[in-house]
């Protein structure tokens, strides 16, 4: 990349974050209550996030080879157990990845 590419390049990546950061202020400003779609969406996005999450991170497992999903499987019983015990999606996450790494490099 010459230098006039990568200035342009981080003016483009600085433009895409503030307006990332500013729009929803600009759309949904605080003296306006915040429309019944956007409330909507607010609480089913998580969930389907995590679903996706899900689907994509299994989408490759198979069972009748290799190490037949199990270090999936208990990963996903960690994620369950972690997030039923603390309710905390960060939390489930990562030790649900942290489980599957060390599963995986230590003992699969």
């Amino acid at each position: 990349m010459t230098l006039t590419q990568q200035v342009i390049t981080i003016v483009m990546v600085i433009i895409g974050t503030m307006a990332t950061r500013f729009l929803p202020f600009l759309l949904f400003p605080a003296e306006k209550p915040t429309p019944k779609y956007i409330q909507y969406l607010g609480k089913v996005l998580p969930a389907a996030v995590f679903g996706l999450l899900v689907i994509y991170c299994l989408k490759d497992v198979s069972i009748f080879s290799g190490s037949h999903g199990l270090p999936e499987l208990i990963s996903i019983t960690v994620v369950v157990a972690l997030h039923w015990w603390k309710k905390q999606m960060l939390l489930s996450i990562a030790g649900g990845t942290i489980c599957y790494m060390l599963l995986v490099q230590l003992l699969f």
